[in-house]
């Protein structure tokens, strides 16, 4: 495995529960600014026997990127769901549940939103 695709694996693996990330902040985590696509594109090719939690990577703009109604989608409402994350018509409030939440709440002092 190449040392890029590694740090991706490892940055999706270190995404706490009730938090979620964008496929672009996973990118840059990993070294990789720019590079969201080529998260994407791993989380579609995961290594046989590698347990990540691919639910907590989201679109920038907060959605969830599978096909609304589709059996992923509900899987990932549900997973998120079970760890706290309020889902919204398919979209986290990454302001809220992203992973850097709390960096802004201490800099700005307000809520997400």
């Amino acid at each position: 495995m190449q040392d890029s695709h590694a740090r991706v694996y490892a940055a999706i693996a270190a995404i706490p529960p009730g938090r979620v990330a964008s496929y672009g902040a996973i990118a840059a985590r990993a070294g990789l600014p720019g590079r969201a696509r080529l998260v994407g594109k791993l989380l579609g090719e995961v290594p046989d026997g590698m347990e990540l939690p691919w639910f907590r990577v989201l679109r920038a703009s907060g959605e969830i990127a599978l096909p609304k109604g589709s059996r992923g989608f509900r899987e990932q409402c549900r997973r998120l769901r079970a760890e706290g994350v309020e889902v919204t018509n398919g979209r986290v409030a990454l302001g809220a549940f992203g992973l850097d939440a709390d960096v802004d709440r201490a800099l700005w002092g307000m809520p997400g939103f």
